[in-house]
């Protein structure tokens, strides 16, 4: 293979990551949506916004999905990621209601 070939072919598979990403990112956003509605009713309900069990329950699912080639702690450690932001977001989002008085 030429550097030209290979710096097309990297090209053709950039723009196929690029592609992923921003399918990734819609569904972080799409989640990010679901968590919200999730804190309104733990805000109704004054539950906790940590849940460690059901951290587990989604690491189990996510484990028993992942066909490779992510390792599972390499998967884990990127939900951990994900489901800490999703936290933050849901704190945010309660503080900003009781602010604003919504019940």
């Amino acid at each position: 293979m030429t550097v030209e070939e290979a710096r097309a072919r990297l090209e053709e598979f950039r723009v196929f990551i690029d592609e992923l990403d921003r399918q990734i990112v819609g569904l972080l956003n799409e989640r990010t949506r679901v968590v919200e509605d999730i804190g309104r009713v733990k805000r109704h309900a004054s539950l906790p916004i940590y849940e460690p069990r059901r951290e587990e329950q989604v690491f189990a699912n996510i484990a028993d999905s992942n066909d490779g080639p992510l390792t599972p702690d390499g998967l884990k450690r990127i939900f951990e990621r994900i489901i800490d932001e999703m936290r933050t977001i849901q704190r945010v989002r309660m503080q900003e209601a009781s602010r604003d008085g919504e019940q």
